[in-house]
């Protein structure tokens, strides 16, 4: 069978029905333009109901909660509530227990992060050549996940991110071979490193980032407007509030739904087929 994947598979997304509210709980967040109020670590938000559901869900953006709206646990909370824990409620277990559950969600969260990158990699046919150790690396992040919770919580994420970011570093490289020679002319931008690049507020408004590397790029409200970023490798790129109007981002990969959510958009923007179009983005102007 090919190894062609168009959409990573739905236990790489989040399912609030089956998760104990993880991130409502586990996560702290600090009162900002992102969150109404602070919050520590291992403390309920306020808004989480008995039944582990957001009260103010449909109303996070207007109530000053849009931190969360950007935010997905790739799985993880589903992963750690029902087979890490076995089913087990925080509320309702020891309190030991619960510190433990926390403890372990971030950890399982990074790595589920990591299986979504290696499924994608996975469903690009260019990066062929290194499909065995994609699939190796796959099958072992999958068995960490599955580890007890002791020792998810021993576990060198770090160490492990670094072994795939190999990989992916390498994949990005095929994936994007070539794709600055297509197309007319040489555009500006186009098949250029820009890894960790400051480009905060950057005016990109029309430009050519054909087969561009992001990795890491600060583009936090930058003005891509129009912008061609087919074949780009977006992976850890922050898109806070950068517009994406009419831009392209077909082929793009290693971009994820919290990217997307975070970013401005329209009816006009072309995006992979593994994420979906925000529902607070504007139509098209």
């Amino acid at each position: 069978m090919p190894d062609q994947i168009a959409d990573p598979a739905p236990d790489l997304r989040g399912d609030c029905a089956r998760c104990f509210g993880l991130c409502c709980v586990a996560l702290p967040f600090a009162r900002s333009a992102d969150f109404a109020r602070d919050k520590p670590a291992g403390k309920p938000c306020p808004n989480l109901g008995g039944d582990h559901r957001c009260g103010i869900h449909a109303d996070l953006r207007t109530k000053g909660f849009t931190g969360c709206t950007v935010y997905d646990c790739f799985g993880a909370g589903q992963k750690v509530s029902q087979v890490t824990f076995g089913g087990q409620d925080w509320r309702t277990a020891p309190k030991e227990h619960a510190r433990r559950m926390f403890d372990v969600f971030p950890v399982v969260r990074q790595l589920h992060e990591l299986l979504w990158y290696l499924t994608e990699a996975l469903g690009l046919p260019a990066a062929r050549p290194v499909h065995p150790e994609l699939r190796q690396a796959l099958e072992k992040t999958e068995r960490l996940t599955r580890q007890t919770p002791e020792e998810l919580a021993a576990l060198d994420v770090a160490a492990h991110r670094q072994e795939v970011n190999v990989l992916l570093l390498r994949t990005s490289e095929l994936a994007r071979a070539g794709a600055g020679d297509k197309g007319k002319g040489k555009g500006k931008g186009r098949g250029r490193d820009r890894r960790g690049a400051d480009l905060v507020g950057a005016r990109l408004r029309g430009a050519d980032l054909r087969g561009a590397s992001l990795r890491g790029a600060c583009l936090i409200a930058a003005d891509l407007t129009g912008a061609d970023l087919r074949d780009a490798d977006l992976i850890g790129a922050d898109l806070r509030d950068a517009d994406l109007t009419d831009a392209d981002l077909t082929g793009a990969f290693f971009l994820t739904q919290p990217q997307v959510n975070a970013a401005r958009g329209s009816e006009g923007t072309r995006l992979p087929a593994s994420v979906t179009r925000p529902v607070h983005w504007t139509a098209a102007r």
